[in-house]
């Protein structure tokens, strides 16, 4: 059934610890999250506490609108992104924003971000 829902009404938010929240929106079996991560924002410290976990363990895809965030790999390795990436991310990072600027991000991979675990 064809159906629609404005991101600025989400179904639900999900409060970071600090630093942002995402708000998410369902419609049938697709989840599209808006993340907001303020200056400050680091998954170490703001969503850790909540996922449980010593790195994220989701797998996000989708696309930077603004801002800029650095994410480091359980590897070592790391991944700068910024307006108009589109990205992959593989489980098993950290992630930081950079900058003033709130890194805002749509996200098709959220279904299970910033859940308790």
């Amino acid at each position: 059934m064809s159906d629609k829902q404005n991101i600025d009404s989400p179904h639900e938010r999900r409060p970071f610890k600090d630093h942002g929240h995402v708000d998410v929106v369902t419609l049938g079996g697709f989840t599209l999250g808006r993340g907001v991560f303020e200056p400050g924002w680091r998954w170490s410290e703001d969503v850790r506490p909540i996922a449980g976990t010593d790195s994220c363990q989701v797998h996000h895809t989708g696309m930077v609108l603004s801002g800029q965030m650095t994410v480091r790999f359980d590897d070592g390795h790391e991944l700068s992104v910024g307006p108009g990436d589109v990205v992959d991310l593989d489980p098993g990072h950290d992630a930081w924003t950079v900058g003033d600027e709130a890194c805002v991000v749509l996200d098709t991979g959220i279904a299970a971000y910033a859940k308790p675990a």
